[in-house]
């Protein structure tokens, strides 16, 4: 099965910024790991102030990405307010 390329849309708490601080070390920390075996291509927060977050995977399917979102440790501690999957199709590399 050929790699694709799935977009993970994070919304926040409003308070992220204070609230993210005991648990950021391990949400970047599983980031680095997907993203050195190749399933995370890209990673960052959005928004001025941060409100978001945008994920890119590259895997042969959207389970990759569930599977990250159920181990997050910001998803447990409660600081994602709703999350979104799309299928991202580059049309300009």
């Amino acid at each position: 099965m050929p790699q694709a390329l799935f977009a993970l849309y994070y919304e926040y708490v409003p308070d992220i910024l204070v609230r993210r601080v005991p648990y950021r070390d391990a949400h970047l920390g599983l980031l680095r790991e997907l993203h050195d075996r190749g399933i995370v291509v890209m990673a960052g927060a959005t928004g001025d102030p941060v409100d978001g977050g945008l994920i890119i995977f590259c895997s042969e399917t959207e389970q990759a990405v569930h599977d990250f979102v159920a181990a997050d440790p910001f998803g447990a501690a409660g600081l994602v307010r709703s999350s979104r999957v799309v299928p991202w199709s580059v049309s300009i590399p």
